[in-house]
């Protein structure tokens, strides 16, 4: 396996450190994104997975819609560590979300009956890809990204707000940037030997 390959893996950190700049322009970062989206692999080349990217005042709305409904289940004694939390992927540059067009997965289900109650979890699959994907591309381009998972709290604001078709289910959130600091701070590692087992005679 070539090592430019095998760093970018390692370059791709969750990173919460993040800042409103960026390396790349609009422009660029939505054709990362649709390269990305385009080229990641699918179930049956379904081609289910959907992202919204959030720039500017759009990302700093979406931000707010989650405080909004964190608000309302949150207690109030308690949310500081949640605001504080949220305050720092508003300070991102953007934020993608990621989606499944359910109908897609339904019509998958109706058309192949035998794998009916496997495509749900397909499609997950097909969208971790292309999150990984993605986050992957942002990395190699000096930005930091980190996954997280407000739905299904926040979905019918999301599609309320941001005008999203109802078959879209959201997946996750990513907010990205460029970073405070130059490295990620050190991560630890369970030992490979029991995570991977070989059976090559």
């Amino acid at each position: 396996m070539k090592q430019d390959f095998l760093n970018l893996i390692k370059q791709r950190r969750t990173r919460y450190d993040l800042t409103s700049k960026s390396t790349l322009p609009k422009e660029e970062i939505v054709r990362l994104v649709q390269q990305c989206v385009l080229h990641a692999p699918s179930p049956f080349n379904s081609q289910s997975t959907r992202v919204l990217l959030l720039c500017g005042p759009r990302h700093q709305q979406f931000w707010q819609l989650v405080k909004h409904e964190l608000q309302s289940v949150v207690p109030p004694e308690n949310f500081a560590p949640t605001d504080e939390k949220l305050a720092s992927f508003a300070a991102a540059h953007g934020t993608l979300l990621f989606f499944e067009d359910w109908s897609v997965v339904e019509g998958l289900q109706a058309q192949f009956p035998t794998y009916k109650d496997h495509f749900p979890q397909w499609a997950y699959q097909a969208n971790a890809l292309a999150e990984f994907a993605i986050w992957t591309a942002l990395a190699e381009n000096g930005m930091g990204a980190s996954l997280q998972h407000y739905n299904p709290l926040i979905d019918l604001e999301v599609h309320r707000q941001f005008h999203v078709p109802l078959d879209w289910k959201l997946i996750a959130q990513m907010p990205f940037g460029v970073p405070i600091h130059a490295s990620a701070p050190d991560k630890t590692f369970l030992p490979i030997e029991d995570r991977v087992k070989v059976a090559c005679p």
